[in-house]
Formats: structure tokens, C-alpha cells, sequence
């Protein structure tokens, strides 16, 4: 959801600045592109689209995955989720988080939001239904550890810095089709408006390889962290138990655009590893039991 987010907003940016005339004052004389200017201004909207993305996505997540905030608990479930959370959070020294269920069969939970002290943690009803109480506390455990790692913020900073390097070399593409292949000698023709909006598109799916990257590192340090707060005994236990799950095929009903936040990426056929949000369950389970 928020590389989607991220992609989108730059795109709707970059036609939107296109068609007020904002890129042609990056180019000198319409002759040659002012290379400082254009880092810059690629650096100023490749950050707004990264932070608008953060910004949306605690509301975005309550929408897609259709979670219900619990305001005030209205069984033992819900008191005792609402309790270990605040439990959780206290012990990693954050603000207490939002706490929602969304309603999907498959075992999954997730963390958003723009500050650590002000984020949402929701589990889905099948990981409440069929995971003991203390797998469940790891799961939270997990979760926790990315609103105090500050995941949220550093995959901004990291999307940010991908988006810039995407809108400036997808503009130098453009200009070098307009000047090059064209031959337009007459400003910043249509060549090189088209040619930027795919090769932003292009440029922007290739670098989201290092945003998945970075997005399967924090997994074990959000891992680590819900073996600190929970106990690594009980988080081996709870990644165990959603492998079991995965090999189970237990239907995904978390939307597609959630799985880098949640605590399972719910694949049931591995794509690329360049294009993986979590590491295999395996190997995660593997680097708490060796404590890498």
C-alpha cells in the first residue's frame, strides 16, 4: 500500500507539474537541463510523495483491511488484546497504539502510522481464533518492535531518497530520447514528457527492489524486538506455527497492498526474492534460534 501510495502520488505529480509548464524552468534556454535545479526539485517532491504516503497510511490501513478500533473492549478478547498491548508498549517505551481487529481468516497482524507514540496495531480475527495467547503476545511483540524501531519513518526516508534518484534519472531518459533520438531542438518536446512518465514507472518498480530489501531487514530486527518483549522461546513459536499455516495454504484475506506491514507477507507461491516484503519464515526462525 505505501509504495503503491508512493508511485502514484509521483506520478500524478510529475503530469500534473508537467502540464503547468513547472518542468520546462529545470531546463536553460529549453537547451540544456540544469542538472543542480533538477536534484533538487526531484528531492523536494520525491520526499512530499514518500511523507504523504506515510502520513495516509494508518487511514488507508483501517480502510483497506476494514479493521474495527476497539474504543472500549467489549469481551475477554478484546480486554486482554487492548491490556497486552498496552503491556507491550509501555515495555518498549513507545505511547500506547491504537488497537483494532480486522476481519480476515488467515493468521496476520500489522503496524502503521506516522509516529511512534500515535500507531495503529491490528490483528486479524483467525490469528485471535486459532493462536494461543502467548504466540499472540509474540505476534504483538513483533508488531511493537517496528512502532519502536521506527520502521515506519525510515522506510520513508529510504523511499524518499529511492524517489529522487527515480524522477531525476527518468527526466535525464526523457531528455536524451527528446534531444537524441527525436532530434528536437525546440524545448522540451512531447517525447520527452511521455518518455519520463514510463521510464518513472519503469525506474520506480525496479527501485522498489531496494525498498523490498530494506523491508526484509527490519524483519528480523522486528523479530528480535518481539523476542525481547515476549520472549524468543514464544516468537520461534508463533513464526512456527504460521508456517504451519502457510503450508496449510490458510487463505489470505489481508489485502495484497498490506503485506509488507504485516507479520506474515501471506504468499502462498513465492515471488522473486527481490520483490519479497518478509524473509522466508525459515530463515527468520533460524536467525532467532542462532540469535544472528
Amino acid at each position: 500500500m505505501f509504495l503503491l501510495t508512493n508511485l502514484a502520488i509521483i506520478i500524478v505529480a510529475s503530469i500534473s507539474l508537467s502540464l503547468l509548464g513547472v518542468n520546462s524552468i529545470l531546463a536553460d534556454n529549453g537547451v540544456d537541463l540544469n542538472l543542480t535545479s533538477l536534484l533538487i526539485f526531484c528531492a523536494v517532491f520525491g520526499f512530499i510523495g514518500s511523507f504523504v504516503s506515510l502520513l495516509l497510511s494508518k487511514f488507508m490501513a483501517k480502510m483497506t483491511t476494514k479493521t474495527k478500533i476497539i474504543q472500549q473492549p467489549a469481551n475477554e478478547q478484546e480486554r486482554w488484546l487492548v491490556t497486552t498491548v498496552a503491556e507491550l508498549a509501555k515495555k518498549a517505551d513507545i505511547g500506547m497504539p491504537e488497537v483494532g481487529i480486522f476481519p480476515a481468516q488467515q493468521s496476520n497482524a500489522f503496524a502503521t502510522g506516522w509516529n511512534r507514540n500515535k500507531a495503529l496495531v491490528a490483528v486479524s480475527a483467525g490469528l485471535l481464533a486459532r493462536f494461543d495467547r502467548d504466540e499472540a503476545r509474540a505476534v504483538l511483540a513483533h508488531e511493537i518492535g517496528h512502532v519502536a524501531n521506527g520502521d515506519m519513518i525510515t522506510l520513508s526516508l529510504v523511499q524518499g531518497v529511492v524517489n529522487t534518484f527515480v524522477m531525476f534519472f527518468a527526466r535525464l531518459i526523457g531528455f536524451f530520447v527528446d534531444r537524441v533520438v527525436l532530434k528536437n531542438q525546440r524545448g522540451l518536446g512531447l517525447g520527452y514528457w511521455i518518455t519520463t512518465i514510463v521510464a518513472e514507472i519503469f525506474l520506480g518498480i525496479l527501485a522498489s527492489t531496494i525498498v523490498m530489501w530494506f523491508s526484509r531487514r527490519r524483519e528480523f530486527y522486528a523479530d528480535a524486538a518481539g523476542a525481547s518483549l515476549a520472549g524468543r522461546g514464544a516468537m520461534i513459536k508463533a513464526l512456527q506455527r504460521l508456517q504451519q499455516e502457510s503450508a496449510a495454504q490458510v487463505e489470505n484475506q489481508m489485502p495484497d497492498t498490506m503485506t509488507a506491514f504485516g507479520i506474515s507477507s501471506g504468499w502462498k507461491k513465492r515471488p522473486s526474492r527481490l520483490f519479497m516484503t518478509h524473509p522466508p519464515l525459515e530463515e527468520r526462525i533460524e536467525a532467532l534460534r542462532f540469535g544472528q
